[in-house]
């Protein structure tokens, strides 16, 4: 018995390590939609950390529940728990400071071009959406300014594709419990493997 924990024993824990940390820590998702492009894209794979503490600009994932269903979304931190956020012709200020989203000046300036119908191509709904809209970061309602206050505990977030992406516009803050964990690296598709910073 003493040799078989000598020679097994290292590996043995070591196994047991990994499928814990697998199991508990670092949670594997996949994309599912558009609300993040181009940051990350549909069917991408990532490696989500459930430890990690929340800040500003994080891209977590969180539970969202509609009509008595929950699923799994991937969405940006925008607004911390307290903030006031405001969107003006889509200039973002919180807490009364001006903040540049850098991670949105592809899709901002292909706004300007053309609404985004060439970026849309593949999908009309997309198209019309864009055509429609006023500034590429509007509320549920249209309106290109707007100001939401954020109740303690509670997170707001948005997609990176404000024009497509359902989030807190529409479906409120969400709980600090309903956080599951920040996208920490995409493992999938090989082209874009890396950290998500």
């Amino acid at each position: 018995m003493k040799k078989f924990i000598k020679e097994w024993g290292p590996f043995t824990l070591l196994l047991t390590v990994i499928v814990l940390l697998r199991l508990f820590i670092f949670i594997p998702v996949e994309v599912d939609g558009h609300s993040m492009d181009p940051t990350l894209a549909e069917g991408d794979r990532l490696i989500m950390v459930t430890t990690a503490k929340i800040q500003r600009f994080d891209i977590v994932v969180a539970d969202e529940t509609e009509e008595g269903e929950t699923k799994q979304v991937v969405k940006r931190v925008i607004g911390m728990p307290g903030d006031t956020v405001s969107y003006t012709n889509d200039v973002l200020t919180i807490n009364g400071k001006e903040v540049d989203e850098a991670y949105l000046d592809d899709y901002k300036e292909k706004f300007a071009q053309d609404k985004l119908q060439n970026t849309y191509s593949y999908n009309v709904l997309f198209q019309e959406l864009a055509a429609q809209a006023e500034a590429f970061t509007t509320d549920a309602d249209g309106q290109t300014d707007f100001t939401v206050q954020v109740p303690e505990g509670q997170y707001y977030l948005l997609g990176d594709d404000r024009i497509v992406s359902k989030d807190s516009r529409e479906v409120g803050t969400f709980a600090k419990s309903a956080i599951a964990g920040e996208v920490k690296f995409r493992f999938w598709p090989l082209t874009n493997i890396g950290i998500i910073s």
